[in-house]
């Protein structure tokens, strides 16, 4: 890829504070790790998302769409190609009576605070979770018993051509962390959530249970990507990693979170490298003791 080329082509485009070449992506991801990104943009309207994906496409060049990078682990080699980043420059949402449109940048804890003021209910699970909509979408996020499928009416993607298409909730094939987009090109634009009417002292109340839960509970002070790996069926990933004697296990700069064993920290200095040599330590110790493989829930990327 010729980077300064296809940064003149972005610039008929986007504008030139709006592009970066060779990024440090720690400083768009939550584990704070990870290498440069050739490029790095960021479109602020669904035309100018589509005339770059026209763009990247026509000259052939790989490309790798984020939010704010709170369930991505960045190598040190970090991304070839162009990181097109769909964060607060594409976070607009409105409230309409009990339904919510809302932009795909937008910040779940954002939303949680608007519809919490107009006293609707149903998005209490997704108020704390430290992502944007279109990252819930793609991994259909969830806690304390709710999930993104639960509230999604409708879902606007675009293809790889550019072209934009409405998905029903059924059509998005929703499963345990997963959804369509765990396994398409499709990018999200926005989508309409459904909710209840409700009384607006219970709403927050359970909004400040499930936060003091987090606190309680969650290494929220140190760099991480939320719980590091998916539940096993019937089983429990903290607790498992806690029974193989793993808590506090400290690599360099890696650290299995004192707080919550299913959550793998980054103590300040680490580099991808230590994260992902932990993870494995994690993996190979569970399956030695229990026989139970676990499953990263972080998505990797970029080279080593």
């Amino acid at each position: 890829m010729n980077k300064e080329y296809i940064y003149k082509c972005l610039l008929n485009i986007v504008d030139e504070e709006n592009i970066k070449i060779d990024e440090p992506m720690k400083k768009h991801v939550s584990f704070r790790v990870g290498g440069p990104a050739d490029i790095l943009v960021k479109p602020t309207t669904e035309k100018q998302l589509s005339d770059i994906i026209k763009l990247i496409k026509k000259e052939n060049v790989p490309y790798l769409i984020i939010g704010n990078g709170s369930n991505l682990l960045i190598k040190d080699g970090g991304i070839r190609g162009v990181v097109i980043e769909i964060s607060n420059n594409f976070n607009h949402f409105e409230i309409e009576g009990n339904k919510v449109k809302i932009q795909a940048g937008a910040l779940l804890s954002v939303v949680g605070k608007a519809v919490l003021r107009e006293e609707l209910k149903g998005f209490e699970f997704a108020a704390g979770i430290p992502g944007t909509l279109g990252g819930a979408l793609a991994m259909n996020a969830g806690a304390y018993g709710g999930e993104m499928k639960d509230i999604v009416r409708s879902v606007k993607l675009m293809d790889t051509d550019g072209n934009i298409f409405e998905f029903t909730n059924e059509e998005m094939q929703f499963g345990y962390r997963r959804s369509i987009l765990s396994k398409t090109d499709y990018i999200v634009l926005s989508a309409e959530v459904e909710l209840e009417k409700g009384n607006y002292e219970e709403i927050k109340a359970t909004m400040m249970d499930f936060t003091q839960r987090r606190v309680t509970k969650q290494p929220l002070s140190l760099p991480s990507a939320g719980s590091t790996f998916k539940r096993p069926e019937g089983h429990f990933a903290g607790k498992l990693i806690e029974d193989s004697g793993l808590r506090g296990l400290t690599l360099r700069g890696a650290q299995v979170s004192e707080k919550h064993c299913g959550f793998v920290v980054n103590l300040g200095n680490a580099k991808a490298k230590d994260l992902l040599e932990l993870m494995y330590v994690v993996k190979s110790t569970v399956n030695a003791k229990f026989g139970i493989m676990l499953e990263e829930e972080v998505k990797i990327l970029g080279e080593d």
